[in-house]
């Protein structure tokens, strides 16, 4: 979840009374939001040694859900509001003194569609920034921009001083070479291209140049002058800079989501237009697309809902009225009346910075946060059920015991990893049947779900070749498949797999590790003059797999006792030494892994 840090006195001035840190804790509890610091211990232990030092602050944690909760405004304005201090404030949308045909023009050029095809845009009039708001501004753009904005991957905001610009503006998409500007903070003018280099030195930005570095063109905003505004979702421009004295602010966002698009423009226009000359009030922008199309941003319309009194209390455990929920739920911003048609009906009107509110479910939890969680009754359940172990589960421990009786440690690697350390540092080839890919990584440590348990069991020894030898590790878990017959089309299959590691292979300690394992299932082996006959049992069969050295591998054959049934549970051997080089592993290994779920016998499940 977020946290965001506010000014205490502030925060309790907005609020019009001061708290002890418990009675705050405690609001914020009933809120459903949580106080995770109090910094004022520090700032007087601080001024006591006589170092410099902040005012307080609070440190308050977000839900992730809450975008409107993420800067001192939001979090005073949805408090006042819950403690029936003030009611929830209307804003509202005031065209020019001119009308409609006075409204700021955009025109949005036809290739932006090839690198962030959504925009939008409303401007904020005699604004009054103090240092205090103006931080928080700020803040609230760069809270934005790291949750619902998705590092601006998503959505981009640039905000600019409009009495330094001449409209209308164009958004335009143009070559790099063809971009010219002094960017933010800078003295000199870059093409795009030059910005990508000059910005790499950056931390702050260069982790953003990715975004539409090798993209053949770039986003750009001009007035009429041709004056570049921004270059989305890098940097604004120094020319249109906002400070203190700034008084008129137009908003430009541009996004590959439309959705979170308009809600990040309404929270920011809804969070500061507080400050305006005529409070919680916002001036329209005119958008002209390639297609002639035009439209009017920001839309702070609320949207309606309804809700069931009875689904409310039959939900929370209360016997309220359509009426009761009502006040409760106009102490979570919303505006909300019980039907005139329908007495169990409530009307429920959404505002605009609510855009968690998405289903009946939502304003019923909302009615019970108003309620008070603690005040809910607490009954009994009207089932009872006993839980136990899954029999995979109490599979894994007999198998997790008997090798850590033997001396071995359980690692726990993750269930992602790279294609290369799935296929090609193991000599596998992909046919691209049976492993499951994420379709937008966010690293290459993280491309695929695991077909195999060995990849990390080789990683955890790289990652620890400087402890004694020899070294010993296993591992019980799932692997995942594709598999078209199921559900959603994968299948989790539960694996037991071990590595050792030593100055020699121990091809027959892991054989002698897995040879163990089978006797604690009462699994016998099969012996060679037997292997015509014997319908129960295990057996190895010599393999040529490219993931072990030529000669050193087998797989592992088990009969069950059905008729002609023989399965092929798992691989066990000497590791290649091009997959030792490519793990970075300098000692020879021995490895196994297995198939445990054959070993399930036929029953019902626990739930059954």
């Amino acid at each position: 979840m977020p946290t965001v840090a506010v000014d205490k006195l502030e925060l309790f001035e907005r609020l019009g009374r001061s708290y002890t840190t418990e009675e705050f804790d405690q609001l914020c509890f009933e809120f459903g939001i949580e106080l995770d610091e109090d910094t004022t211990e520090e700032v007087e232990a601080a001024a006591k040694r006589g170092e410099p030092v902040e005012r307080a602050q609070l440190k308050i944690e977000i839900p992730a859900n809450r975008s409107d909760l993420l800067c001192i405004e939001g979090i005073a304005r949805a408090l006042r509001v819950f403690l029936n201090l003030e009611t929830c404030p209307q804003v509202k949308l005031v065209l020019p003194a001119g009308g409609e045909k006075d409204l700021l023009t955009c025109h949005i050029a036809s290739e932006t569609a090839k690198i962030r095809p959504y925009t939008a845009a409303a401007i904020l009039r005699n604004v009054r920034f103090t240092q205090s708001n103006y931080d928080s501004f700020i803040e609230l753009q760069d809270k934005l921009h790291q949750n619902i904005c998705r590092k601006r991957q998503l959505v981009s905001i640039g905000t600019h001083d409009l009495d330094t610009l001449k409209p209308p503006f164009r958004y335009e998409a143009r070559s790099p070479t063809n971009i010219n500007f002094i960017p933010l903070n800078k003295q000199k003018s870059y093409n795009g291209q030059e910005l990508m280099t000059a910005y790499e030195s950056e931390k702050h930005l260069a982790r953003y140049l990715h975004l539409i570095r090798d993209s053949p063109v770039y986003p750009v905003w001009y007035d009429s002058n041709e004056q570049v505004l921004s270059l989305p979702p890098i940097i604004n421009s120094e020319h249109s800079k906002i400070n203190l004295n700034t008084r008129n602010i137009f908003i430009e966002l541009t996004a590959l989501d439309e959705t979170k698009l308009a809600i990040v423009l309404n929270i920011v226009c809804i969070m500061f237009a507080e400050y305006c000359e005529v409070p919680f009030t916002v001036e329209p922008v005119r958008l002209v697309w390639p297609d002639g199309k035009e439209t009017i941003t920001p839309d702070l319309s609320s949207r309606a809902m309804t809700a069931s009194a009875e689904y409310i209390n039959s939900c929370t455990g209360v016997s309220l009225s359509a009426l009761e929920i009502s006040d409760l739920l106009k102490r979570m911003t919303l505006e909300a009346q019980p039907s005139s048609s329908n007495p169990d009906e409530i009307l429920v009107q959404v505002p605009a910075w609510r855009p968690d509110i998405l289903h009946e479910c939502d304003i019923m939890e909302d009615a019970a946060i108003a309620y008070g969680f603690n005040n809910l009754p607490k009954t009994f359940p009207t089932t009872n059920t006993v839980a136990q172990q899954l029999p995979v589960s109490k599979l894994c421990d007999v198998v997790r015991r008997e090798w850590a009786y033997a001396g071995w440690v359980e690692v726990l690697p993750l269930i992602l990893c790279s294609h290369d350390e799935n296929f090609a540092w193991m000599n596998r080839k992909d046919d691209c049947t049976q492993v499951v890919k994420l379709a937008n990584p966010k690293s290459q440590e993280y491309q695929v779900v695991r077909t195999s348990l060995l990849p990390g069991l080789l990683k955890t020894v790289r990652e620890n070749k400087a402890h004694p030898l020899p070294i010993k590790v296993f591992e019980t878990s799932d692997i995942v498949i594709k598999d078209s017959t199921a559900e959603r089309e994968t299948r989790n299959i539960r694996h037991a797999a071990a590595v050792w590691c030593n100055k020699t292979a121990g091809f027959e300690v892991v054989h002698g590790l897995f040879d163990r394992i089978m006797a604690m299932l009462e699994v016998p082996r099969i012996a060679d003059e037997k292997k015509e006959s014997a319908k129960f049992g295990y057996y190895l069969r010599e393999i040529d797999d490219p993931t072990f050295f030529p000669g050193r591998a087998a797989s592992i054959v088990y009969r069950s006792g059905a008729e002609e049934e023989e399965l092929n549970l798992g691989v066990l051997g000497i590791l290649h030494p091009t997959v030792l080089t490519n793990f970075e592993i300098p000692y020879p290994c021995s490895a196994l892994e297995f198939n445990l779920e054959p070993f399930l016998k036929a029953g019902k499940e626990p739930w059954e």
